[in-house]
């Protein structure tokens, strides 16, 4: 293939807004687990929870076979059909406020292709700039990847995980799947479809979210160092985990300061990894 045709995608820019209501945190939390907290107008939310906003409002008729919108839009028109986050790159500026005014400005910056075991693949970059009251709040580099569906599942070797100092496990069932969907109006049907994830992309589940696994590191994260701001977040897929998994969130500290954080299954094989840094 000949990046050609993408060339003119690259440098593209959409700006959305929205406003910090307190449903989408609140949902977050009891999809987490817990009792959803009372959110008064001022309150502080991590800037990650703007993942929540800024929804992909397609109507029914521009959504592909997959559930996702149709690209030729704002993402280019790959003609590679599966598509996933492989990972993002993200620098934190400064909290969230429950009713804050939001604004996030999306750049297309990159465009690379590659060959792996599985054939052809390409990685587009967005950098995601977002604002909150008109304080910076969050920028982020997101890879998305292009392939092909396999004639079967292959999984990739396990890559092992690492001593970890915690660990938790989650229940990553089709129930916080679907709300996981719901929360972020993620149409992908191999979070749950189960017809379509085995019989057309051909895994062997219900996949569990890649921002899934991303919110949860982080959140864990905050959790155990509540008197400590986050600066900095990184994370990569390295491994598909999926519903009947028994899926954990582990982490480890660094020499540096900040943590290593993983989520696995129960055989130990990464699914994600993560480093986080803190502010001084």
């Amino acid at each position: 293939m000949s990046q050609t045709p993408w060339a003119e995608w690259i440098g593209r820019t959409e700006t959305r807004t929205d406003t910090l209501s307190p449903t989408p945190v609140q949902a977050l939390e009891a999809t987490f687990g817990r009792s959803p907290p009372d959110l008064p107008a001022g309150t502080e939310c991590p800037a990650l929870w703007s993942w929540l906003y800024f929804l992909p409002l397609a109507p029914m008729g521009e959504i592909g076979e997959d559930g996702h919108p149709r690209r030729g839009g704002f993402l280019p028109p790959i003609d590679l059909p599966r598509r996933m986050w492989a990972g993002s790159r993200c620098t934190i500026h400064g909290p969230l406020r429950i009713g804050d005014e939001l604004r996030r400005t999306s750049t297309l910056v990159q465009i690379t292709q590659k060959t792996g075991s599985a054939g052809p693949l390409v990685f587009v970059t967005l950098r995601h700039e977002v604002s909150a009251a008109g304080r910076p709040a969050l920028v982020e580099e997101q890879d998305i990847v292009f392939m092909q569906i396999p004639d079967r599942w292959q999984p990739p070797a396990p890559t092992p995980l690492p001593p970890c100092a915690w660990q938790e496990t989650v229940r990553a069932d089709p129930v916080f799947l679907f709300r996981i969907s719901a929360l972020t109006f993620n149409g992908h049907r191999i979070h749950y479809d189960r017809t379509y994830a085995m019989e057309v992309e051909h895994y062997p589940g219900l996949v569990v979210h890649g921002p899934a696994q991303a919110l949860l590191m982080f959140d864990a994260a905050r959790r155990r160092h509540p008197d400590r701001t986050p600066a900095r977040f990184s994370f990569r897929g390295v491994r598909p985990l999926f519903d009947f998994d028994e899926v954990r969130v582990c982490g480890a500290p660094r020499a540096d300061g900040g943590l290593d954080l993983y989520t696995a299954n129960g055989d130990g094989a990464v699914g994600m990894q993560a480093t986080l840094a803190w502010a001084p």
